[in-house]
């Protein structure tokens, strides 16, 4: 899709927010983690360490990326408490927030009229330059986490949020922009993106059975 020699790096959405269950246009609102969300990121902290096995990897000689927002840095250290070796400290990266809603952040997807905005399993490619007032499109997206790759120089973990995961489909896979935008990326899995394929794998389910 890119020029980009994308690496390969593992890539988490955060856990599940109140916001994330009603259905409310969440972007870059500092929303935390709801009691699911804290579940779903432990169970990704210990797929992570058996991905890392698996692989064969050292998890001290990875870079550890995670958005700024609450939701997106608790899930990280969550995952990382999996691990009994020190780790090379977080890098929180204001590349790696959601995607802005702007005037929208807040409001329920099913009270957002049809001009207004879209929501996933109603958009088609067009909506890739959709921005709401105040807001971002998904290229300004794209934008960003173009300039984040030329940090992505080694194996790396990203966790960040579905907006971006949703943009990382298109960029590294060339997954085509009218299937990322209705697609919903999942919590409680971590993405593995290995030779522009990304592969998904879901963590224990231990958050349904509360």
């Amino acid at each position: 899709m890119t020029s980009i020699d994308w690496p390969d790096f593992y890539f988490a959405r955060h856990g599940e927010t109140d916001w994330n269950r009603e259905q409310r246009y969440q972007g870059s609102m500092d929303i935390p983690l709801n009691q699911t969300g804290q579940l779903q990121a432990d169970a990704n902290g210990l797929l992570l360490r058996e991905l890392l096995e698996r692989d064969g990897v050292d998890p001290a000689s990875l870079r550890w990326f995670a958005s700024p927002l609450s939701r997106a840095s608790e899930t990280m250290d969550r995952m990382r408490a999996a691990f009994d070796v020190a780790l090379p400290p977080v890098i929180h990266d204001k590349r790696l927030i959601e995607i802005s809603f702007g005037t929208l952040e807040g409001r329920l997807h099913a009270d957002i009229n049809r001009e207004m905005a879209l929501a996933p399993g109603e958009r088609d490619a067009s909506y890739w330059h959709f921005r709401p007032e105040g807001g971002e499109n998904y290229q300004d997206v794209a934008d960003r986490l173009l300039d984040f790759a030329q940090e992505l120089t080694q194996h790396t973990v990203v966790v960040a949020h579905g907006g971006v995961l949703r943009v990382l489909r298109h960029l590294v896979e060339g997954a085509e922009r009218a299937e990322v935008l209705n697609w919903p990326p999942p919590q409680g899995v971590i993405a593995h993106f290995v030779g522009n394929r990304m592969s998904l794998y879901s963590a224990a389910n231990t958050w349904d059975a509360r």
